[in-house]
């Protein structure tokens, strides 16, 4: 009896191509999440917001008190003043120091608009820093 050799059949050759198969998968599956957020990334709310000029920040190392009343009426430092006598006393102090800075008191009542008005003003001047006085409200 002889022993023979079966025949064997050539193995699998290394394949040289990149499959892409998953590569589609990973591409349609992409596609379908940005179909899908892209809409909850627009806002539902259509806002018209005013517009002011605006300059860098810098560090302050002085303080205008500004309140803004219910009744449109400006105080700086406890004293009322006209919107021109405002823009005056920002521009002496934005020459004195342009570092000064605006701690701003504002009624809940007064309008969004009448408030980013007063912050043109201070930047169109030169004064920077703005900062919003509130209440502490009870947690």
């Amino acid at each position: 009896m002889s022993f023979g050799r079966l025949e064997r059949t050539p193995g699998n050759a290394p394949m040289g191509d990149i499959n892409m198969t998953p590569l589609i998968d990973v591409m349609l599956v992409l596609l379908v999440i940005f179909i899908i957020t892209a809409p909850l990334m627009v806002s539902a709310v259509k806002v018209e917001l005013p517009k002011a000029a605006a300059v860098s920040s810098q560090n302050p190392d002085l303080r205008l008190d500004i309140t803004l009343t219910q009744g449109g009426d400006v105080y700086l430092n406890d004293q009322a003043l006209t919107p021109q006598a405002l823009q005056e006393a920002f521009n002496l102090a934005a020459l004195r120091n342009p570092d000064t800075e605006i701690q701003l008191r504002a009624d809940t009542a007064v309008p969004y608009g009448r408030v980013v008005a007063l912050m043109g003003q201070a930047h169109q001047a030169g004064l920077n820093r703005i900062g919003f006085v509130s209440d502490l409200s009870p947690p």
